[in-house]
């Protein structure tokens, strides 16, 4: 860690620009499965949750009726500069399944036009085999490099390490 700090406002503005996630559950042994998913984020005014629409056969959703612990990755790949690692925030909390018929989610999944592709297989007679999972994440949030300039890492890395505190009222 290091002195330079951003706030959870900062880091949450970046989470929302994007839409691809790392989802990790864990499987009845406990070892790790991960899988990447498309994710939307709920609105700034309500509690902070991340959210995607999975079908109900797939191994994260068994692995979360079993266990609702998970961690959840989005990766900030540098476009022009392909040498550099990529920038990364980590979410630790746990995860429910939910309901199709929960609009604030469909609100949350029309802001993006990948999202609003996926929620069309809802409305194409996919309904019965499909749900949504929300993502509640513990208050701290890890981050590596988001917001550094690149260069700037290349002389120490290992510096590009911080940690920012989601707002208790923004806690589930």
């Amino acid at each position: 860690m290091n002195d330079h700090r951003f706030s959870f406002s900062f880091v949450e503005e970046e989470v929302r620009k994007k839409t691809f996630g790392v989802l990790t559950t864990l499987n009845k042994d406990g070892t790790p499965h991960t899988t990447g998913i498309l994710y939307g984020v709920s609105p700034p005014s309500s509690k902070f949750a991340l959210y995607s629409l999975t079908s109900k056969s797939y191994k994260k959703v068994r692995n979360i009726k079993g266990n609702a612990k998970v961690s959840f990755l989005i990766p900030f790949p540098h476009n022009y500069i392909r040498f550099a690692p990529s920038s990364t925030v980590t979410l630790y909390g746990e995860a429910e399944l939910i309901s199709l018929d929960d609009t604030e989610i469909h609100e949350i999944f029309s802001r993006k036009r990948i999202l609003r592709l996926i929620i069309k297989q809802i409305q194409q007679g996919e309904r019965d085999s499909m749900i949504f999972i929300r993502i509640k994440p513990n208050p701290k949030v890890l981050c590596h490099g988001l917001g550094y300039n690149v260069f700037k890492l290349r002389k120490g890395h290992a510096k590009g390490g911080y940690s920012v505190s989601i707002p208790q009222k923004r806690l589930f």
